[in-house]
């Protein structure tokens, strides 16, 4: 028997933090351990999670400042490791998981371990959209041969990386492949840390484990959406991505990274200023290098132990 420790990062989005609790919580296989990491909300957040701190089963964690999704996960995957459980599920605050969401990626990434070996490090849903449509941010980005496994008979699809909205990570992969880096804040954490995580063996994408989010306006985002109001998040965007592509791809990747830039930004008719602002931080990539961070553990832990059958 696997057991699961569930990690939600809020801020600010109260009401369908309920939401989500109560789609957690009605899972028909039941997490031991629900992590609640408040980025520090001023919305009432507070004061509704002070009162679910008694409860069995309910950590909730009040961050001293706002450290993004990015810190928020690599918080909550770090408390989620130290309860000892087999698998850390991580989601954002405006995540709704079918009741059957945790049950079939459990499944599915049983099955992934059968035919492709201990390896496979982590397994995802399928992300709707509150109208029943796929969710535009949220699709996996697949392998070559993504197929491979329903030709088996699976309902699975192998993929190289996804977002952080319903992720089952096991066990021995925050062990040997770390947590997220918090200093990404709040973009490109999700697609570094899964890039991250198959450098052995795909992860899979669970087809019939689903999950809705609730994010407002169903539309991907590209540099020539930027505008005044929203530069702040595609800076941090632009110094991760950087960063990652110059210390962990090579210098010819971070400079096609800074041509397909120019090329968004010209298209989306982006003003100046903020170009400047955004090639600024495309030149801070060099220098920012955030290093891994390991929660504690035994060396046992790094062994593939976490893919058996219930």
């Amino acid at each position: 028997m696997v057991t699961t420790a569930a990690v939600v990062v809020t801020f600010n989005r109260l009401e369908k933090l309920k939401a989500v609790i109560e789609s957690v919580r009605a899972q028909i296989e039941p997490v031991e351990t629900l992590i609640l990491i408040d980025n520090a909300s001023t919305d009432g957040t507070r004061e509704y999670l002070a009162t679910l701190r008694d409860q069995d089963g309910i950590d909730v964690v009040t961050m001293p400042r706002n450290v993004g999704g990015a810190g928020g996960f690599a918080e909550g995957m770090r408390r989620g490791y130290g309860t000892g459980a087999d698998f850390v599920w991580i989601m954002d605050d405006d995540c709704y998981p079918e009741s059957t969401a945790l049950a079939e990626l459990t499944r599915g990434f049983a099955d992934a371990v059968d035919e492709l070996g201990p390896d496979v490090p982590f397994a995802c849903s399928v992300v709707k959209f509150t109208d029943g449509t796929i969710c535009e941010m949220n699709n996996p980005v697949p392998t070559w041969d993504w197929g491979r496994l329903l030709v088996k008979g699976q309902r699975n699809v192998m993929v190289t990386t996804c977002s952080f909205v319903s992720v089952l990570v096991p066990r021995w992969a925050i062990a040997e492949y770390g947590l997220p880096y918090a200093e990404y804040f709040i973009w490109f954490d999700d697609r570094e840390y899964t890039l991250r995580l198959t450098r052995r063996c795909p992860g899979v994408q669970v087809l019939d484990s689903v999950v809705i989010h609730d994010m407002g306006e169903n539309r991907g985002v590209n540099f020539g959406m930027v505008d005044p109001a929203s530069v702040w998040k595609f800076e941090h965007g632009v110094r991760n991505e950087a960063s990652y592509l110059f210390h962990h791809r090579g210098l010819l990747y971070y400079i096609e990274f800074g041509a397909r830039l120019a090329v968004s930004l010209h298209r989306g008719r982006v003003p100046l200023p903020l170009r400047a602002r955004l090639f600024k931080k495309w030149l801070a990539g060099v220098t920012f290098n955030p290093q891994v961070a390991f929660p504690d553990h035994s060396p046992e832990d790094k062994r593939p132990n976490t893919h058996s059958r219930r």
